[in-house]
């Protein structure tokens, strides 16, 4: 389900796009040297955008470092480590935790037992380190599951799961900023759950798999309704994003909430548009 929190790239400066792969690279080394190789298999580019955003928004200073990895052996990459960044990796392992441990109990899959086994430790750490949060996932995913067993329809209901589980993610302190960043991640954890159904859409009719905008894709104006519910929720998010003082890197933040979280919508209608082509273009025999 995650992914799609990623920056624009042609969009963004040189000096920028640098500055997020440091702090993409961090968030990499960082989970593997808390958690190991499976933890940092875990990465997402989400986690990376909760650890800019808070970066900003508490002027958290990151410290700058190289390294080689198995990815970029021969050349050191810059790194940006910070206290941000150890919490979003933790909340990284956690999220990957009870997925596995979801695709486990609902579908029996093989992958979801070996990560269940291996990350079970690890997640009983960071659960007694934040207990709100760990509670959170485990309740929201719960529930998510419940909905997708009953095959609900209600994708109001379905996504708000998801903004429920990254509103707890995304408030690193109860603090003054508590209720704007609550805000924020609401709508965004919305969106990422939205455009993931709606990416999805195609394979789950072919596989008969669950998906909660099935009924709605068989009424007419489907994908205008798909587009007006995307921008509402990105429309929410952006509005409280843009009430909080962020000033550092708030050109990547930008270009991620206005550009980047578009793109994967953007090739879609893409490979649609070449498909609708495509079938004119078939002669008949």
């Amino acid at each position: 389900m995650f992914g799609y929190v990623k920056i624009d790239e042609p969009e963004l400066k040189v000096k920028d796009w640098k500055k997020y792969k440091a702090y993409y690279c961090g968030l990499c080394r960082t989970l593997k040297e808390r958690h190991g190789s499976l933890g940092q298999m875990t990465l997402t580019y989400d986690m990376t955008f909760a650890v800019i955003l808070l970066t900003s928004l508490y002027e958290s200073e990151a410290k700058l470092s190289a390294y080689r990895c198995k990815v970029h052996p021969v050349r050191k990459q810059n790194v940006l480590q910070n206290e941000i960044t150890e919490y979003a990796a933790d909340m990284n392992v956690l999220l990957a935790y009870y997925h596995m441990k979801d695709d486990w109990e609902d579908e029996r899959k093989a992958g979801g037992f070996a990560g269940v086994h291996v990350l079970k430790g690890k997640a009983e750490k960071i659960a007694f380190l934040y207990p709100r949060q760990s509670r959170a996932v485990e309740k929201e995913l719960s529930e998510l599951s419940a909905c997708e067993k009953n095959g609900c329809t209600d994708i109001d209901r379905t996504a708000g799961c998801f903004g429920r589980l990254m509103s707890e993610l995304l408030v690193y302190r109860e603090d003054m900023w508590e209720e704007r960043l609550r805000k924020m991640a609401f709508f965004l954890g919305k969106f990422i759950y939205i455009m993931d159904a709606y990416d999805d859409l195609e394979k789950d009719l072919k596989t008969g798999s669950y998906n909660p905008l099935k009924e709605l894709s068989q009424n007419e104006g489907y994908e205008t309704k798909c587009r007006e519910m995307l921008c509402m929720m990105i429309a929410e998010c952006t509005a409280s994003f843009e009430t909080l003082p962020c000033l550092l890197d708030v050109d990547i933040l930008r270009n991620i909430l206005y550009d980047g979280m578009w793109s994967r919508y953007r090739k879609i209608q893409e490979q649609k548009k070449k498909s609708e082509e495509g079938k004119h273009d078939e002669k008949p025999l």
